[in-house]
């Protein structure tokens, strides 16, 4: 089973859809019906989601037939066949939506990481997700982002330094939380400021912070934050970044523009599933 797969999830997402049983399903197809099935894209893209659509279906008859047409990452048009399935008439419908509803969404995040991508290609910047994913389904999401070619920031609360504003007013400024993260932190970690101006730019640098997050701020304070700042620190570019700003981001060299949006507001890509 692919690393990121949680069974637990999927099981609960099944248990939510189906609960005392597919009523719909178990009163119109006999138990012992067989049939073929195809996944089919409605729409352009990237796929993503291929081995969480097949756990689903197997999980709910191991002797599920699950044969992948396209790859996850690659870029699929309208009308391509994605993936052939054969077995339980009854599994196959059972897990139908299910699947569905998980390669639609993954497939999404992944078309639009890729688009973010291209838009900064040629440039140094790297497009990165963040922590604004559906609970319980972040490592679907982030695996999602990295299909799609675009980086993870951290994952959770455990495995980054992130001082942001409410860090900074509890602890009575930039300085003191720098200095408290610093007491008690291994030097394996980072440490990343979220700055809002440029008076917060040049605390964070005196500090020696890792990384400088600059946030919600205009191109115009971007472009003089990275030349202050002058490669002391890697550069983040955060807080409502779309399709219509990032170019115009990443060409004021910073090294990473995080988006919320590539998990917070993902369009599905449409899919569905059709029997032979």
């Amino acid at each position: 089973m692919v690393k990121f797969i949680s069974d637990e999830t999927i099981k609960n997402a099944l248990k939510e859809d189906i609960l005392s049983g597919d009523v719909t399903t178990n009163a119109t197809v006999d138990k012992n019906m067989t049939a073929s099935a195809q996944i089919i894209a409605k729409q352009s893209g990237v796929i993503c989601g291929q081995p969480v659509a097949e756990r689903v279906f197997k999980l709910l008859d191991k002797t599920i037939n699950y044969q992948i047409i396209k790859n996850d990452g690659e870029k699929i048009n309208k009308g391509d066949v994605l993936a052939n399935i054969y077995g339980s008439a009854r599994a196959l419908l059972t897990g139908e939506r299910t699947a569905l509803n998980f390669m639609q969404r993954m497939s999404g995040i992944a078309t639009a990481a890729a688009k973010a991508s291209e838009m900064v290609k040629g440039t140094k910047t790297r497009i990165c997700d963040t922590r604004k994913t559906v609970p319980g389904l972040r490592a679907f999401d982030k695996y999602a982002v990295k299909t799609g070619g675009a980086y993870n920031h951290r994952f959770g609360l455990f495995d980054g330094i992130l001082i942001k504003d409410n860090h900074i007013k509890a602890a009575g400024g930039i300085k003191q939380a720098v200095e408290r993260a610093r007491a008690v932190l291994p030097h394996t970690l980072k440490i990343e400021v979220e700055t809002e101006n440029i008076q917060m730019v040049k605390e964070a640098l005196s500090c020696n912070a890792d990384i400088i997050m600059l946030d919600n701020m205009d191109i115009s304070q971007i472009i003089e934050a990275v030349k202050l700042i002058d490669g002391r620190a890697l550069t983040e570019a955060s807080g409502n970044m779309d399709e219509k700003n990032i170019a115009e981001i990443a060409a004021a060299g910073v090294d990473f523009i995080s988006m919320g949006a590539l998990t917070h507001s993902v369009k599905a890509l449409d899919i569905s599933m059709k029997f032979e």
